[in-house]
């Protein structure tokens, strides 16, 4: 593919073709597949900004920091979060070091001012002198300026950029369309190599339309059972290959839950790894589950899994129609009026988690039911069923052997 950019050097040219991109970043352990590599060799022919949007824990914020290592470039990263200010963005003065020298020059300035006539004159002869305290020497640079005025090239990160106020977003403006930054006591600051900039998004709510333009867009699901087995394969967490598939086959059907939070890519690799230290031989519902906090944060999606756990681990295990009635002493918070029924329950905590699964491996999926989605923060928890059936069957198969 021949660069349509004249002015690129073969020092901001780092990758040949797409197929470099996947071997390279194969080398630093990241499994990129045909459609990101295609993204990222565009990004540094093109001179665009990369916007990443999908789920937590998919591999954006580390595509960033491969893509520094791979590139040879220096890494800065600006974490947004609310409230954040564009001081702790682009650049603020340091009044510290103003005072210093102002001190330090004090006798110096009385000389300046010494024949003034009257106030207003010694005044003027100061301010003549602002753009000696207003200059480069006292301008503290934060992660914005300084990827654009650094001398180094660099990799802008941009993290959870929808975490951070609207207002964050038109700072961003200049630098993404620009390669630059104003500072009004200075003047304009232009990036001699333009620093390859990558934005995340947890999809927390909507980007403007602004700054969505002004990037190359990318949206980052979970991968297709293989690739993931591949990554977890290049993560070499110690877990033999029969376990490792069917630890992935658990947590993709837990992915296909209405969890507050899914497991993540990075979080099942910790499950693989703490698995292996432990030793594990076998995957049994009684290992999950004493371990399943590793993937799982959430108190409510805790309790879901730890219900299905055992039917994950052996699709084929018969649970009694008719189990003795659980006692009431446990808290588990419904009425006991006479009509409440244990075996009564709701559809949505009916989940054939293989039908779900199969329908979410579809490329692009993407709903309510994961972290992240628009609408997901503000959806009631779906009740829960204390004692039910799974609940007693799993206790039945986690019962501690004498």
């Amino acid at each position: 593919m021949p660069d349509s950019n004249p002015d690129h050097s073969p020092a901001t040219r780092p990758f040949d073709s797409v197929a470099e991109v996947v071997e390279r970043f194969a080398e630093r352990g990241y499994i990129a597949d045909r459609r990101l590599a295609t993204t990222v060799f565009l990004q540094s022919r093109l001179d665009k900004p990369l916007l990443l949007e999908g789920p937590a824990g998919v591999g954006k914020t580390e595509l960033a920091k491969k893509l520094a290592e791979v590139t040879g470039r220096r890494l800065l990263r600006l974490q947004c979060y609310e409230g954040q200010d564009e001081s702790k963005a682009l650049y603020e003065w340091d009044y510290g070091k103003q005072l210093l020298y102002t001190q330090m020059l004090r006798d110096k300035i009385g000389e300046i001012t010494a024949d003034a006539p009257d106030l207003a004159t010694a005044v003027d002869r100061i301010s003549s002198q602002d753009s000696v305290f207003f200059s480069d020497r006292f301008l503290a640079a934060r992660p914005l300026l300084d990827a654009i005025r650094g001398e180094q090239p660099a990799v802008l990160l941009v993290d959870e950029v929808d975490r951070a106020d609207e207002a964050l977003e038109a700072v961003l403006l200049e630098c993404l369309a620009e390669f630059q930054v104003s500072v009004p006591e200075v003047g304009t600051y232009q990036a001699a190599v333009p620093p390859y900039v990558v934005l995340t998004s947890n999809n927390t709510r909507d980007l403007s339309a602004a700054l969505k333009r002004r990037c190359l867009h990318l949206f980052l699901d979970y991968p297709d059972h293989e690739r993931e087995l591949e990554i977890l394969r290049s993560k070499r967490t110690g877990l033999p290959e029969n376990l490792a598939r069917q630890l992935l086959g658990v947590v993709r059907e837990l992915r296909s839950l209405k969890l507050r939070k899914a497991p993540s890519i990075s979080e099942t690799i910790d499950w693989a790894r703490t698995l292996a230290v432990l030793g594990a031989q076998e995957l049994d519902a009684e290992l999950l589950s004493e371990t399943a906090n590793v993937v799982l944060k959430y108190e409510r999606d805790m309790r879901h899994a730890l219900e299905v756990l055992p039917q994950l681990v052996d699709p084929n295990r018969e649970v009694p129609e008719h189990l003795p009635a659980h006692g009431h002493g446990h808290g588990h918070g419904h009425g006991h009026g006479h009509g409440h029924g244990h075996h009564a329950h709701h559809d949505d905590d009916d989940v054939d988690g293989r039908a779900v699964r199969a329908a979410k491996d579809r490329p692009g999926r993407f709903d309510e039911n994961y972290y992240g989605a628009p609408g997901s923060s503000t959806r009631p928890p779906s009740p829960q069923r204390a004692g039910g059936q799974g609940h007693r069957a799993f206790a039945a198969a986690t019962r501690r052997r004498p």
